[in-house]
């Protein structure tokens, strides 16, 4: 068990901190105008993201302070607990539907989501899992089934919902735990082939993932159906230029982008801030992925590592895929830009898995 106890790394704190901040400010700007309108308070969302921006930031220094290794005490059970809260989400009457998913329970005046805490759950059972039966990872049969079969279960169980984007996040994330654990090359090339057919298999069982396919490869076949997000989206970002129009200036959150606290918060930041915004937001997921992933090499053990690598991973896929979204390089997912988006269960689980972040810093050798 590690017993260094270093300063917690400050540029991680200092990125983490600067992004929250930038994400209030966005998530005002975007969103005064629809709550407004429909909560008559132009001040509801943000006082709701500055509610869970609290709670958050205190979970993150408290969890700091924990010692890393009791994830790896206490992960079977987290995970199941995980298991229990996805199956309650099914449940007519404890799972709230909104959008067409099931994916939230009401607790009170708010809502959590429990397929984002199964993302932390699985990243911390995997190291595990892998840290302690390293010799068996390049084994398909004895390292990498057992793994991808709690993966599977996990992913099936939130496509009942169905929450495609956060299933392909945990999935990715999982994926790049297994491969820096040390599975064989040969493994993931066989997996990759039956993992793209399955992919292609669920986008053509549902109508709407295949219009959305369709409205990204010509979101003008349809402008005012599948291909209206994508387009009022790249309406906000290409007025924007190099200094944008102004902060709280936003011409497209007056009802023309669905929910622009959202998922598509990035296309408004470029629209008020502009290039040099947008580039300012990148620079600082940057900043965040570079001392975590130097956070995964410094770390004392195996475990540590792997659970470095799981959060950093997770993060990552997410700012990709999000912001790919907004510019039109990939289909719209439903995928949250962390720090930056409106949500309190995404909020609350990006600040707490920095929190173990900064804890493995404590103990790192670098």
């Amino acid at each position: 068990m590690p017993s260094k106890k270093n300063n917690p790394d400050l540029l991680l704190i200092i990125a983490t901190l600067s992004l929250l901040a930038v994400g209030l400010i966005m998530v005002y700007s975007a969103s005064e105008i629809v709550a407004d309108y429909k909560f008559h308070d132009s001040f509801y969302f943000l006082k709701r993201q500055l509610l869970f921006a609290g709670l958050g930031v205190a979970a993150m220094f408290l969890v700091m302070r924990i010692d890393y290794w009791t994830w790896r005490a206490w992960a079977k059970t987290i995970l199941i607990i995980c298991f229990v809260l996805l199956v309650l989400v099914l449940i007519p009457g404890i799972g709230l539907e909104r959008n067409g998913s099931r994916s939230w329970i009401g607790v009170g005046a708010f809502s959590i989501q429990p397929s984002e805490f199964i993302k932390m759950a699985l990243i911390a059972f995997l190291a595990k899992f892998l840290s302690e039966n390293q010799k068996y990872v390049t084994s398909f049969r004895k390292g990498m089934l057992p793994a991808l079969s709690l993966v599977f279960i996990a992913f099936a169980m939130i496509m009942l919902q169905p929450d495609l984007g956060t299933g392909t996040v945990m999935f990715g994330t999982c994926i790049v735990m297994i491969f820096v654990a040390g599975a064989r090359i040969a493994h993931f090339v066989m997996l990759g082939m039956l993992g793209l057919a399955g992919f292609v298999g669920l986008i053509l069982s549902a109508p709407y993932r295949m219009a959305r396919i369709t409205s990204f490869l010509d979101p003008w076949s349809d402008p005012r159906g599948t291909g209206f997000q994508i387009i009022q989206s790249l309406f906000a970002i290409g007025p924007g230029g190099l200094f944008g129009m102004g902060l709280g200036e936003s011409k497209q959150k007056f009802f023309y982008l669905p929910e622009p606290q959202n998922d598509f918060i990035f296309a408004i930041l470029s629209e008020e801030l502009g290039f040099i915004g947008g580039t300012f937001v990148l620079v600082l997921f940057t900043l965040l992925l570079w001392r975590g992933i130097r956070i995964a090499l410094g770390a004392p053990d195996l475990f540590g590592s792997l659970l470095a690598v799981g959060i950093i991973s997770m993060i990552a896929i997410q700012v990709v895929i999000n912001i790919s979204v907004v510019i039109g390089l990939m289909p719209v997912t439903g995928i949250t830009l962390p720090f930056i988006s409106y949500g309190g269960s995404s909020l609350t689980l990006m600040l707490v898995a920095i929190g173990v972040l900064l804890n493995i810093s404590r103990h790192s050798r670098l």
